[in-house]
């Protein structure tokens, strides 16, 4: 078995047009899905994968991350003497008293790549994962916990895919390779977003990977493509080349929260599914017919 994985990156420095003007002073990150915000529950995904050493890539007006994941003691104060124990606790264990939260400033909105590599003077030559917050994934067993276990048993790279409709893989990048088991494929290419007549199949690349460490040199040797932005699509292109890169079709159902319909799609998903106000909530969808 691999060593544990201890290190997962999360890239927050976008800026989040879609959603203005609610985004204009605010993370998108910070979007509330029922009651916890969209970071959090990437945080918690990759907790419970392993990871214990959380790297948050910011930018400008991005601090309200850092506050929710710092401790209060005036609130917990508050919250005490007012009797609410389910709130402290809440407010508390955001995350546990053995995880690190470092953030990294990106200076300047080079894209994806970039971003990863940022977090190269805090990972270091250890395999990490990256987790974009924006897809949301429901799941028995967390999606990165799954992709753990590939990684665990095969070694090499892990990218979370899964089918989109033949129509939209210009929005994603398409990863084209050989059956090795289950859900499991191991990479002969990858292409950033082709035209639907270009694609080498129709399984996208959906927020999730494990990377090994040798991405952080192939980074650095990746030349800016469009918009002057730094494609990690390029830099795993060239790494399949080295070593195994695995594309996993995780077991669960992904929301695209960085659109409004994908974020509203998951807002009445969890809502429904939430142990207080599910049936509650239920009741309301039914009483007016969004529900058949």
């Amino acid at each position: 078995m691999a060593d544990p994985i201890r290190y997962a990156v999360f890239p927050v420095a976008g800026k989040g047009t879609r959603f203005l003007p609610a985004t204009k002073a605010s993370p998108k990150e910070m979007l509330p899905v029922v009651d916890k915000p969209l970071i959090q529950y990437a945080v918690e995904e990759a907790l419970a994968a392993g990871a214990i050493n959380l790297v948050f890539i910011t930018g400008r007006n991005k601090r309200a991350i850092e506050d929710h994941f710092d401790v209060d003691p005036e609130l917990e104060r508050t919250l005490a003497s007012k009797d609410k124990d389910e709130l402290l606790d809440a407010v508390r264990y955001v995350v546990p008293s053995n995880v690190n939260c470092v953030y990294v400033r990106q200076g300047e909105p080079l894209g994806l790549g970039h971003a990863v590599l940022c977090a190269r003077p805090v990972v270091g030559d250890r395999p990490f994962f990256v987790h974009l917050a924006d897809d949301l994934i429901d799941a028995a067993e967390p999606c990165l916990a799954q992709m753990r276990r590939i990684f665990d048993s095969r070694g090499g790279s892990v990218l979370g895919v899964e089918e989109v409709p033949a129509d939209q893989t210009q929005q994603y990048g398409i990863i084209q390779g050989s059956n090795e088991g289950p859900r499991l494929r191991r990479l002969s290419a990858i292409v950033e977003k082709p035209a639907p007549a270009d694609a080498p199949s129709n399984l996208a690349v959906v927020g999730r990977y494990i990377l090994t460490p040798r991405i952080f040199e192939l980074l650095e040797q990746t030349q800016a493509g469009s918009g002057g932005e730094i494609q990690l699509t390029d830099a795993i292109a060239r790494l399949l080349l080295e070593e195994p890169v695995y594309g996993y079709e995780f077991e669960g159902v992904r929301f695209d929260c960085g659109s409004k319909l994908g974020y509203l799609e998951a807002t009445v998903h969890y809502g429904l599914r939430h142990p207080e106000l599910g049936p509650g909530f239920r009741a309301y969808l039914a009483r007016n017919r969004h529900v058949h």
